[in-house]
């Protein structure tokens, strides 16, 4: 790769951490945890978060969310279904979202009254990888249909990954989903990632998927001065 190239990238990363950072220390103050959840396209993203967005919003603890999408507002639609503020991004052909696209969709909200902010990334393994938005928890969804190789062929994103949603569980069985190796290939790429089996359909793992999300926001701000947590 040409010398130009490898600066102009360079820059536009260094860029967007400087802007991911004023926006992380925004949420802290503001005792919100924006978690990115990033998967490939079909993998259930937009069904798991509308379940959580559903269980939130049954439990009373305020959430929003930024969905990306290189075009239509289908998702932002079904999310809004949950009863939450949504927010659209359409990048018009690319394949991930930065951190200005955030900043420039907060605008008017005030942020003190969300505990979340959701980010739906646009559905993709590569490109978001290197992207900080400012999230406090990066969630990679890897649905049982993919196949369980899927960290392997994309370590550079499950590297990057707190937690690792393992989505549609309950068509384990159907799609001859080999757990075991799954398991291992996560953790050969992320030792530390929580590995959390869900189903939207059935509800299977969201109960410990939003314990999870109630832990990783006390860790959020309590790194800093921040609002207790409750």
């Amino acid at each position: 790769m040409p010398a130009r190239i490898l600066e102009i990238r360079r820059s536009v990363l260094n860029e967007n951490d400087r802007r991911a950072r004023v926006l992380r220390a925004e949420f802290r103050e503001a005792g919100l945890l924006a978690v990115n959840l990033v998967s490939s396209p079909g993998a259930g993203k937009t069904s798991l978060l509308v379940e959580t967005l559903r269980r939130l919003s049954s439990a009373h603890v305020p959430a929003a969310v930024i969905a990306g999408d290189v075009e239509t507002d289908n998702d932002a639609r079904r999310l809004a279904s949950a009863g939450c503020p949504v927010r659209q991004i359409e990048t018009h052909g690319a394949c991930h979202l930065d951190a200005a696209m955030i900043a420039r969709r907060l605008d008017g909200w005030n942020l003190e009254t969300f505990d979340y902010l959701f980010i739906e990334n646009v559905g993709n393994l590569v490109c978001p990888a290197g992207y900080d938005l400012g999230e406090g928890l990066r969630a990679v969804i890897l649905s049982v249909a993919e196949g369980e190789d899927k960290p392997l062929k994309y370590p550079a994103l499950f590297h990057s990954a707190d937690v690792v949603l393992v989505s549609k569980i309950d068509l384990a069985g159907p799609c001859e989903f080999d757990r075991e190796a799954a398991l291992r290939n996560i953790r050969a790429v992320r030792p530390d990632a929580a590995v959390i089996e869900t189903s939207a359909r059935t509800g299977a793992g969201l109960d410990a998927w939003l314990e999870h999300l109630a832990a990783a926001r006390c860790r959020f701000l309590t790194e800093k001065e921040a609002p207790p947590c409750v």
